[in-house]
Parts: structure tokens; sequence; C-alpha cells
């Protein structure tokens, strides 16, 4: 049996090559790297992100050298540590500001926290995640922010049960596992739950869930159906306190508005 390459051996025809997911391998390389930046929120070394991307580090450094010149990610005062660059907001926003669905999602939101008080969500199904594209923060806040650009896990979120709602149970099993981690110490753990949280919501047209992506919080989510299946829903981030008369009333008027949107939407011809 051969010896194994050394890292620092590796020829250009392995680092450009195609890798076992298909697709440039030093491409493949550069979108990981990314993710594994935009997975944390602190400033990371060498060390950490070979470890959380699998990166070889011969690799890593050129790959690190190449974004920082680009301004894809920034360096600290040592210049030992990196975290994502200004570039990656500009290309981020970007997609929103191409997104024919967003200005009339924002309209929506102002209206919904003008008539909740609570704050509204906008966010779209991607894979097993929801990411949220638009927010409108509560007058009176008391912190339930979700930043543009988040993801959290679907079966956690009332955003995302309304969406998968949206999907067959067949189709469902597929896209989820059967053990889900949990985020809270409410966060529902088992697809068979799953599931019948969302027969649930196919019956009362709205999900809900209390304190299972955030302690302290209870949401209200419905899909807005300009697409089939739907992939957009609308929420409103409610204090967990408040009562399950109150978290109604703000369910049926998401159905509302989630209904006009989604017609809004069609005439548009916005799919």
């Amino acid at each position: 049996m051969g010896t194994p390459m050394p890292e620092s051996a590796a020829t250009p025809e392995t680092a450009t090559g195609t890798d076992d997911r298909g697709g440039v391998k030093s491409a493949r390389r550069t979108t990981d790297l990314l993710e594994a930046f935009a997975s944390s929120p602190e400033w990371m070394s060498l060390a950490e992100l070979h470890v959380l991307s699998e990166i070889p580090r011969s690799s890593l450094h050129g790959l690190l050298r190449t974004l920082a010149a680009a301004e894809w990610i920034e360096t600290d005062a040592t210049g030992a540590k990196y975290r994502l660059g200004v570039r990656a907001l500009i290309c981020g926003t970007a997609y929103l500001d191409r997104d024919p669905v967003v200005p009339y999602a924002t309209e929506v939101l102002e209206n919904l926290r003008e008539q909740t008080g609570f704050t509204a969500h906008y966010a779209r199904l991607n894979g097993t995640e929801v990411v949220y594209l638009e927010t409108r923060e509560s007058r009176k806040s008391i912190h339930l922010i979700s930043r543009v650009g988040r993801t959290l896990p679907a079966y956690a979120t009332a955003l995302g049960k309304a969406l998968l709602a949206e999907l067959t149970d067949d189709e469902v099993c597929r896209l989820v596992p059967a053990d889900l981690p949990a985020m809270t110490t409410n966060t529902i753990t088992s697809r068979e739950q799953l599931l019948e949280q969302l027969s649930a919501v196919r019956q009362l047209g709205y999900a809900s869930e209390r304190e299972e992506g955030t302690l302290g919080v209870r949401c209200v989510g419905v899909a807005v159906k300009y697409r089939i299946p739907a992939t957009d829903a609308l929420s409103c981030s409610l204090p967990a306190s408040i009562s399950d008369v109150e978290a109604t009333r703000v369910g049926e008027l998401l159905v509302a508005y989630a209904t006009e949107l989604g017609s809004q939407l069609q005439r548009a011809g916005i799919r």
C-alpha cells in the first residue's frame, strides 16, 4: 500500500478537480468556508476553521488570503483571526433587492406590526430550515429580534410548521429526520410528534409554537400560498405569557393577511 500524500504535496489537479458531491472542488471548498463563517458569530482562527470546515490546512491558507483580498472576509488586528467581510453583506442584500416578493411582504409586515403590536416576520423554507427575509420589530420591543438572513430549523418554528404542513406526510418524512435536535426544553424531538402537529395545522389554518425555538417567546405562523407548495410564510412573535385567546386572534389575522398577500402576488404574476 502506498504512503498517503501529505496535504502540502497536493497537486493542482487535486485542488481544482471535482469532489464526491459534484462540481469544482475549489469552489465547493470556498462555499463550505463561507458557510463555516456564517455559522459562527465569533472571530475564528485558522485552526478552528480547519476543524469546522474540514478543509486541508494547505488549501485553507490560500482560500483565506484570496477571500480577504476580495473583502469577503476580514482579519482582526493580529491578522490571526477571521470573520465575514462587507462583500458578504453586499451580496446577501442583493438577493433581497432582486426578490419581487419582498416589497409586498414589507408592506404587510408593517401593517401587521401596527395592528397587533407584535414583531412580524416573513420567511422562506430552504430545505429543513426557514430563512428570515424581512422583519418588522414591535415598537414596544421586548427583544424578540430575528435578524434578516437568520436560519432556524423548520420543525421548531411556527413559520416552518406552516410551510411543512403544505407538504404531504410522505414528503415531510423524506425531508425531516426521525430524531430532531432540541433547541429548548419545549422543542419537539421526533418526526412523529411533528406529523401530529402538522395535521392540526392543516385543520386550523395556521401554526403555533410556544418556546420551542426561543424561551420566553411564542409564535403564530401562516403560509402565503402564491406557489404550490407554498415556500413563504408570515408570522408574529409574542411573549410566551400571551393568552391562547390573544394568540388565536393573531392567528386569524395572519390568515387574512396571508390570503390577501398570496392573491396580490398571483395577480402580479409572481411565482
